[in-house]
Formats: C-alpha cells, structure tokens, sequence
C-alpha cells in the first residue's frame, strides 16, 4: 500500500472496529425516528401530494445519519490523536496534506455511506419509497457524506478538547442537520423561515438527494447540486490549508 492507503485503511479499521457503537448505534436511532414521527404524523402531514410522510421521511433520515456520521469520524479521529498523543506518529510520516485530507474525508465517506446503507435497509420495512432517479442519490450522498468529512477535519484541528468538540457538534452540526428539511418540507413553514432554510447548506444536500427518490423537491436539483459543490470545495480548501500549515498540530 501507499502511505494514504494505509492511512485510510487504518481509519476505515479504527470506526469498523467498533462496528456496534459507530453503525449500528446510528442505524438504531433512526429506526427510532423513523417509528415515533411517522406514526404521530402519518395522517397529520401531508408532502409532495401522493408521497406518504413515512416514505418522505426515510430518505431524511437516511442523509442525515450519512452526514453526522460523516462528520464524526473525521473529527472524533483527529482530536483523539491529539489529546492522547499519538498523532506525532504521523508527523513522522513524509505523508503530505493532501495524503491526510484523502485519507479522513475518504474514511468519512465509507462511515457515511455505510451507516446510511444500514438505515436504508432496516427502515425499508417501514415504507418503500420509489427510486427515480438514482444517480442523483449516488451524487449528493458522497458529495454531503465528503462535505462533512472535511468539516470534521477542520473541527477536529481547531477543537483542543473534548468539550470543545462536543460543543462544536451539539450547537452547529446538530441544529443545522434538524433544521434542514429531514423532518419537513419548507414550505410548510412561514415565508420568512423558508427563506432562513435557503441560508442552510445541509437543506440542499437534503433536498437533491431526497429527489432522487421521488422527483420533486423543494428546490431545483441542479441548484442543489451547484451549492452544495461550491461548499464542497470551499471547505475542502480550508481544511487543505489548515492541514498544509500544521494549525494546531506542530506544536
């Protein structure tokens, strides 16, 4: 293997490992979703004419158990290795920046993809939503799943402590998940609300990748798609930079 192999094959094996806390733990809290909102609301909400809301809500829950995933693994690997100490053993390594970024966001990827596959698996049994359009599922499940691994390096480099870490997570990634359209369309919501979800890079993710089950979304997929490439890559930059510099790593 090369050196960003290995790296990856060793952050792929550090979430896999603990297989039972880092997919299927998630895999069970959507299941419990899942069975509280779309029982309470089943005959209550009403989205995208025909489409049932525990159908609607599958494709929710599965990208939003891709993107926290996602975001986990990278940041809770890097701020572990900082706080225990042992991330001077890749310092030693004369793996490049770009070597790191391939290897976390490329680890967070498969944490994702896995977790939201398990979901997609069990609440199948729960509704069965059409798959129209495929490719569009594939895109925006790794493009949001490689959004967040990125993300995840940034927090892991900026965070010094746990606590820090957590605050990051319960009060940016949390939030801004919940509020993105999982649970809702937008336009069920008052004008001046919809217009704050537009402000919301996960809603796009959310969005494009729930048309591909349906075909219709709130917003145009290839809106979706744009937005959510130039957040990609602005992210990725910075996560790039931070790594090229060693922020709070060399010292």
């Amino acid at each position: 293997m090369t050196g960003w192999q290995m790296l990856f094959y060793k952050e792929v094996l550090r979430f896999w490992k603990v297989g039972f806390q880092t997919v299927a733990a998630p895999v069970i809290t959507a299941i419990l979703y899942m069975m509280i909102f779309g029982h309470v609301l089943e005959d209550r909400v009403q989205v995208y004419g025909s489409v049932s809301y525990t159908a609607f809500l599958l494709p929710g829950l599965v990208m939003m158990s891709v993107l926290q995933n996602a975001f986990a693994n990278s940041s809770s690997s890097l701020i572990q290795s900082k706080v225990m100490g042992n991330l001077v053993f890749l310092l030693l390594t004369p793996l490049s920046h770009r070597a790191w970024f391939v290897a976390y966001v490329g680890s967070s990827v498969v944490r994702g993809l896995a977790v939201g596959a398990g979901v997609m698996l069990v609440t199948w049994w729960f509704a069965r939503p059409t798959v129209v359009a495929p490719v569009w599922i594939v895109v925006f499940g790794v493009m949001g799943a490689a959004l967040l691994g990125a993300l995840g390096v940034i927090a892991g480099l900026w965070a010094e402590k746990f606590d820090q870490m957590a605050a990051f997570q319960n009060f940016v990634i949390v939030p801004m998940t919940f509020l993105s359209g999982v649970f809702y369309s937008i336009h069920s919501l008052p004008v001046v609300w919809q217009q704050v979800s537009h402000l919301n890079p996960f809603f796009y993710m959310i969005d494009g990748f729930r048309y591909g089950f349906f075909g219709v979304s709130d917003v145009s997929p290839w809106i979706s798609l744009v937005l959510v490439g130039a957040a990609l890559a602005a992210v990725s930059a910075v996560a790039l930079y931070l790594l090229r510099t060693g922020y709070k790593i060399r010292h």
